[in-house]
């Protein structure tokens, strides 16, 4: 099999698609593509499909691929395209070639296996029978909008899981269900750590242990960031329209920008800030900068309001409203190397702390979409590769997918199960400070404009945390943890000891958190529910500890492991 599994997935949507039609002849076809780890295909249908309906498809399947029917390609014009799938009483294809058309393309492929035919650009395998090797799994069912759009017909959804063998397959299943044990919203329902509502439509509602864990990390990022000489600034979240207008993000992005308006005016005449970077540029704009002020390295924990259909929200993955770890530098050009691996080296120092490795970083380039010269362009693109091969960072190229300002670096992370996301990023943007006229006095005293680099280490910080919860399975280590400790007093004739010992141990650690189980339960019974409660330890009190000189601490994360401890140690213990 030489097909590359792109290829390989696409094919079986078809194939797919053939076996729906044998079983519902009167079913019309939507779209198809291969996806992540398999493929999808859209139909409308005269019932509602059932779970059970998919073993008789993926039956029908292989009976489509031991047939050994080619695939066959015709280009045909589009016209004649709209003839022949016309006359098949396929409407969701007819529209297609009809944009296609208005968009002025003059002809299209379609591809035949045995008597299904599909608009399509290719390329497939030769034959069914390329197919017989590969595994695949009819995997669930979902409603999903024509084209995306809610004003649409709701079609059903059949996705499928495929690979290019059953171990891989069998690999994939068994990640699948150890991500499902982490899903960070269910160890968050466990934990009390934060809940969605309809009263908020896809934004979080943090509860206090969530809280705890949000500032910690934010005290962290703000720790390291004044060692690296970044000042910190907060900007509104709400600005005039017009500054959007000027950035481009209203014509770059404006499909994610929620827009406002005053009782005064029935204009919108605000949005909400989609990126934290034009209340950086405002500041920046407020005095005179020498070319001695760079460096400037500034921080800004903002919050942000990006606009996601239901289909694309997702827990802490995909939200509405996030807050983002942004900071902007301010450079001169020969500055913008040792500022980008700066941030390099920063990153890395991060994701190292939460225990998270770099898997590939990716040099993304210029989007179909985007300001800025072409001369522009291409300088910052050959910087961002000189970058790279001077430093030799190993790196994947993804064309097209650039900010709309300017090229950029992702930082893709792996985690505890192998999977991989995209957390930090460093983009390079001479087009911002040429739109706002953002200048730095020279050591000539002429004008000139800096170079802007915008960057994330984290990212959504409610992601990143999403990520970091299903990283450690809801397992924080102590220094993060909601709650380090929990004292378990042996009986109620001992509350007040353990009273007195939370009041020594918050003597020495200002911000220890702990709590005391009061419940009238057993000691084992209480020592096992704060393991479930993935508390890091436990601390038993009773008539030894009257001193409270040193603690008996039980590691709950170690079988049978308990350790006398001073208050020191326990000190060194909560901060790691």
């Amino acid at each position: 099999m030489s097909s590359d599994i792109e290829t390989i997935r696409h094919s079986l949507s078809h194939i797919m698609a053939a076996a729906v039609l044998k079983m519902f002849p009167e079913a019309k076809l939507g779209i198809g593509p291969a996806i992540e780890n398999g493929f999808y295909y859209d139909f409308d249908l005269p019932r509602t499909l059932i779970p059970e309906d998919l073993p008789l498809i993926e039956q029908k399947m292989h009976e489509i691929i031991n047939s050994d029917v080619p695939f066959e390609r015709s280009d045909l014009s589009v016209d004649e395209a709209l003839e022949r799938l016309s006359n098949s009483d396929e409407p969701y294809k007819c529209e297609l070639v009809e944009e296609l058309k208005k968009e002025g393309e003059s002809e299209v492929s379609l591809y035949k296996t045995g008597d299904f035919v599909d608009l399509c650009r290719g390329p497939h395998v030769t034959s069914t029978a390329d197919l017989k090797n590969v595994a695949f799994k009819l995997d669930k069912i979902a409603g999903a909008y024509w084209r995306g759009n809610e004003k649409n017909a709701m079609l059903q959804r059949i996705y499928a899981l495929a690979f290019e063998s059953s171990e891989d397959l069998d690999a994939f299943l068994k990640q699948r269900e150890e991500a499902l044990k982490r899903d960070h919203r269910k160890i968050a329902q466990e934990m009390d750590l934060f809940s969605f509502h309809e009263e908020g439509s896809n934004f979080v509602f943090w509860h206090d242990k969530g809280w705890s864990i949000f500032q910690k990390l934010l005290e962290y990022w703000r720790s390291i960031h004044r060692r690296e000489g970044y000042s910190e600034i907060n900007t509104p979240i709400l600005m005039n329209k017009e500054v959007w207008e000027r950035s481009g993000h209203l014509k770059n992005y404006g499909d994610k920008i929620y827009l406002a308006k005053t009782p005064e005016n029935d204009d919108f005449d605000y949005a909400l800030k989609p990126m934290n970077c034009i209340g950086g540029i405002i500041i920046y704009k407020t005095k005179m900068h020498s070319y001695r002020d760079l460096p400037l390295r500034v921080g800004e924990i903002g919050l942000v309001h990006r606009y996601e259909s239901s289909g694309e929200v997702h827990g802490l993955m995909r939200l509405r409203q996030f807050n983002q770890d942004d900071a902007h530098i301010y450079c001169t050009n020969d500055q913008v190397k040792d500022e980008i691996m700066g941030v390099f080296k920063l990153a890395f120092e991060v994701y190292k702390k939460f225990g998270l490795e770099i898997d590939h970083i990716e040099l993304s380039t210029r989007p179909e979409k985007s300001i800025g010269s072409d001369e522009v362009w291409e300088r910052a693109e050959a910087t961002m590769r000189e970058i790279l091969l001077e430093n030799n960072i190993d790196h994947q190229i993804n064309e097209g997918d650039g900010a709309f300002y300017g090229p950029k670096f992702d930082f893709h992370l792996r985690d505890a199960i192998g999977r991989t996301w995209q957390c930090g990023t460093i983009q390079l943007d001479f087009a911002q400070p040429e739109n706002f006229d953002l200048t730095y006095i020279d050591e000539n005293g002429e004008k000139q404009k800096p170079v802007m680099i915008h960057r994330v280490i984290f990212g959504a910080i409610e992601r990143f945390l999403g990520v970091y919860i299903e990283n450690v399975a809801g397992e924080f280590p102590a220094w993060i943890a909601p709650v380090q400790i929990e004292i378990i007093p042996v009986s109620d004739k001992f509350n007040e000891i353990a009273k007195k010992a939370k009041d020594k141990i918050c003597d020495l650690i200002t911000d220890a958190r702990i709590e005391i189980d009061h419940r009238n339960e057993s000691v084992s019974r209480k020592i096992r529910d704060a393991e479930i409660a993935k508390v890091p330890y436990s601390i038993v009190v009773g008539e030894r500890e009257k001193g409270l000189e040193h603690f008996s601490v039980r590691f709950n994360r170690e079988k049978n492991k308990t350790q006398v401890v001073s208050p020191d140690e326990l000190k060194d213990l909560l901060e790691n």
